[in-house]
Order: C-alpha cells, then sequence, then structure tokens
C-alpha cells in the first residue's frame, strides 16, 4: 500500500484545529477569561496565514507582517475586540478583515515589536515558512483584499477537509480517504477507480459508491462550515459560490 495513503497523522494535525464559529466567538466575547483565547487561539491556528497574506501584500516586508499578526492578535485579547462582535452585521470574513484594517490604521506610526506585541506570542509564526508560504502566491495585482480572500477560501476549505479526514480516520477508514480524497477535485473525475480498487482490495463498484459518498459528506460539511460564517442560511450557496470565485 503507497505510504501516502495512510493519512492518520494528518488526520490527527487537522482534527485539532475545530471550526471557527460566529458562535464560538460570540460566546467567547462573554467569557473573558477562557472564551477568549479559545477563540483566538483558534483564529491564530487557522487564519494567520490570509491575514499575514494581506499585510504583506499591503506594502509590509516579511519581518513587520509577523510583528503585526502578533500584535493583532494580542489586541484582539487585550482590547475585548470579541465583546464588540454583532453576527447580525454579516460574515464572519468581512468582520476579520475589518478588524485588522482598524488595527493597522492604528498601528501606522507604531514602530518596533516590542510595542506592536511585546514578548506576547500566539503562534510559533516561523520567518522562512511564512516567507516560502507567501512566495508562492501569484505574481500578479491581486489586492491585499482579493488575496485575503483568496487564501481564506483556502483556509476554510482545508478545515473542511481536516473534519472529512478525521472521520474517516475516527471510523478506521484512513487509508479509504486516502486514497479517494484526489475524487474530491476536478481532476477526481478521471480517477483509475480499478487500479484503486484492486489495492484497497475492493470491488470497483464498491469503490465508486464510496467516493459517491464522500463527495456527498464533503459538501454536506462544506455547508456546515459556511452556515458558522454567515448571519443566516439565506446566505450559504451565495457564500459558497464566493468562496469558490476566490480560489
Amino acid at each position: 500500500m503507497s505510504s501516502s495513503w495512510d493519512t492518520k497523522a494528518s488526520c490527527d494535525t487537522n482534527a485539532a484545529f475545530a471550526a471557527t464559529r460566529w458562535s464560538m466567538v460570540i460566546a467567547a466575547g462573554e467569557d473573558q477569561a477562557l472564551g477568549t483565547r479559545r477563540a483566538v487561539g483558534e483564529l491564530v491556528q487557522i487564519y494567520w496565514f490570509p491575514l499575514y497574506a494581506f499585510i504583506r501584500r499591503w506594502g509590509h516586508d516579511a519581518h513587520d507582517a509577523q510583528d503585526l499578526v502578533q500584535a493583532f492578535f494580542t489586541c484582539m485579547l487585550e482590547k475585548k475586540y470579541l465583546t464588540q462582535v454583532d453576527r447580525s452585521k454579516g460574515r464572519f470574513r468581512s468582520f476579520l478583515l475589518a478588524s485588522l484594517k482598524h488595527f493597522l490604521s492604528k498601528e501606522r506610526d507604531k514602530e518596533g515589536a516590542q510595542k506592536r506585541g511585546g514578548d506576547k506570542k500566539w503562534l510559533a509564526l516561523e520567518a522562512i515558512e511564512a516567507q516560502k508560504r507567501y512566495s508562492l502566491e501569484p505574481a500578479d495585482d491581486l489586492t491585499p483584499e482579493r488575496l485575503f480572500e483568496r487564501r481564506w477560501a483556502l483556509a476554510l476549505l482545508d478545515q473542511v477537509l481536516g473534519r472529512l479526514c478525521a472521520e474517516y480516520c475516527a471510523a478506521g477508514n484512513g487509508k479509504l480517504y486516502g486514497a479517494l480524497e484526489p475524487c474530491l477535485t476536478v481532476a477526481g473525475d478521471k480517477m483509475a477507480y480499478a487500479g484503486i480498487a484492486t489495492k484497497l482490495a475492493m470491488s470497483e463498484g464498491s469503490l465508486r459508491v464510496a467516493a459517491h459518498r464522500m463527495r456527498r459528506r464533503y459538501r454536506d460539511l462544506l455547508r456546515e462550515e459556511i452556515a458558522q460564517t454567515v448571519d443566516s442560511p439565506e446566505q450559504i450557496e451565495d457564500e459558497i459560490s464566493y468562496l469558490l470565485n476566490c480560489l
């Protein structure tokens, strides 16, 4: 069996990052002792790179961008930004980006990492890793806002894949997930089901049924994730379309 199909490690990692939900963030604003730290901690783990990419495209160098991401999350906690959240005002991505812009406008005249975040570090952001990921962004005229939304979309899809992977691993089907994950993409339509079925000791028909179920579960999880970032069920389909257009 190909080692690339052994997904237990990646499942364990992704499962540790629970989805960032409006309800969780609002609850955090009501519990400044524990809830806020949990909410901000998950924001850091999931969305640091979309925010970092926005700051880089805004014109800051790599070092300043790292300091500013750290300082932004510190400020969210210390200034109790989450107590100001009003879900009825729209989408979570809009709230997060607006909060970052407000923060950057106030930081414009500040200099130095000590002023920006001091010794409070919310994430171990390695300079080489951050710069390497940012260097892979398309060298085009994407605005900072569009780059943030593209990275936001990818982060949310990673969340969905992480949940899906965790479900399969929990059921003892990690190898099946690893084999069928490509079917979630357009390229998956050209999968060599017969060869994969042989390696998994399954019939081709059974494998195709399993792939259909995986796609359906993926769509369900995507809708669940989107539902937790908008303020009404009516916005789900529009937000999914918007997310896909950002890729």
